[in-house]
């Protein structure tokens, strides 16, 4: 079956297009999988941080990346499966995932608390920069990425937080 187009966007087909969203979720988890390695200490080495009173608990943290690393998938499959305006969309997106991961390897494996801070200020950036691009060519991928800025700039937020009562 050829791929059929519809205002523009190239239309893959289904089995395509479901394939194509088992390897976009496989793709970041495995960017997840690759910070996880870095945080297998990270339940000890976070207790024994000094942190603001508005950081929240340490179990929070996976529940909360699970799910978007679920958006994103999810958001950076919607922009492949149009088949338009791939760069610098999917580029963009690949870039911050694996800025995203070496923040674990910065702060929880190598103790870097400043380059963490760097990392993750850039990660901010890269995921304006993804957002923006992924709204040219799927507005709902743009928007599933919300969740991941709010929660990247809180992230931020403790971080640096971090960083300063631990210096």
């Amino acid at each position: 079956m050829a791929n059929s187009s519809f205002q523009g966007f190239t239309m893959r087909p289904f089995p395509s297009q479901l394939a194509g969203l088992l390897l976009w979720l496989l793709f970041v988890f495995a960017a997840a999988a690759v910070g996880a390695l870095a945080s297998v200490d990270a339940p000890a080495f976070y207790a024994r941080l000094d942190k603001p009173v508005w950081a929240p608990p340490a179990g929070i943290f996976g529940p909360v990346w699970s799910v978007l690393y679920c958006l994103m998938g999810i958001s950076a499959w919607l922009v492949w499966r149009t088949g338009r305006n791939l760069r610098p969309a999917l580029p963009f997106f690949c870039l911050q995932l694996g800025v995203n991961a070496l923040w674990s390897w910065l702060f929880f494996a190598w103790h870097q608390g400043a380059l963490a801070v760097a990392d993750v200020f850039l990660l901010l950036l890269l995921i304006v920069l993804t957002l923006r691009a992924f709204w040219q060519s799927s507005r709902l991928a743009a928007l599933l990425l919300l969740p991941y800025l709010a929660w990247v700039s809180f992230a931020a937020a403790l971080t640096a937080a971090v960083w300063r009562l631990n210096r």
